[in-house]
């Protein structure tokens, strides 16, 4: 009963934010990608999700973990039109449907459409940015959109991992993009995933000074191995 309360606020919070709020959006890269006919994954982290979803584009298939977290949040993005694969990269004892959901997303990325991830979840911690999201865009060809929505009016979830921002309704929200992050030929996975982070922290700092002091660093413990074989 509980869990079924939980997951009613969050679809009704969801529900809130998309009527309510506007997004805009400051140097998109999108369009330009999209003549060009590039494919592109978008990076977020995980506390921005809420942001994220006020404006969702058709063909979104994003990762959700097999948390309990995962299970109140799969249901609200099915709500608002995207494409939920389950599983997580993020485990130290064994994996959680992580090597089958991000070859998933590869396969969908390679048929034309886009990825979402949370780059530092299910765990954290915070703005880590975890392998799958460098292992999809060397597999794909795809850029990686790094995304960070700043809603003018929020609340913050202090006591967790991730300090969750949750858009007042009616707020506006500024979604501010990177450049768009391409991978190098015979680069090595780390050695891009550390590019990414690097620039993921680079851009909150930029906009969001106090919350990017809280980014922390890397676990000395190394996450569950990602699939080594191209997708066909």
């Amino acid at each position: 009963m509980r869990d079924w309360l939980l997951l009613r606020l969050v679809i009704g919070l969801v529900d809130v934010i998309r009527w309510t709020c506007r997004i805009r959006f400051h140097d998109d890269p999108r369009p330009e990608l999209k003549r060009q006919g590039i494919p592109y994954i978008y990076g977020a982290l995980h506390g921005h999700q809420l942001g994220v979803i006020c404006d969702v584009e058709p063909g979104i298939k994003a990762m959700v973990s097999r948390s309990r977290d995962g299970e109140l949040i799969a249901p609200a993005l099915q709500r608002v039109g995207m494409d939920v694969v389950r599983g997580s990269t993020r485990s130290h004892m064994r994996d959680r449907g992580g090597k089958r959901a991000i070859e998933e997303l590869a396969e969908h990325v390679q048929s034309g459409g886009s990825a979402a991830i949370t780059v530092d979840g299910p765990r954290g911690p915070r703005g880590c940015v975890q392998k799958g999201i460098a292992w999809l865009s060397q597999q794909t060809g795809a850029a990686v959109l790094l995304l960070t929505p700043i809603p003018r009016q929020r609340l913050i979830a202090f006591g967790s991992w991730d300090r969750l921002q949750i858009p007042l309704p009616g707020t506006r929200i500024d979604g501010y993009f990177a450049e768009p992050i391409f991978p190098r030929a015979g680069e090595k996975l780390e050695t891009y995933r550390q590019r990414i982070e690097t620039r993921l922290r680079e851009l909150e700092r930029q906009h969001d000074p106090k919350e990017a002091i809280h980014n922390r660093s890397q676990p000395a413990v190394e996450p569950a191995e990602l699939p080594a074989r191209r997708v066909a």
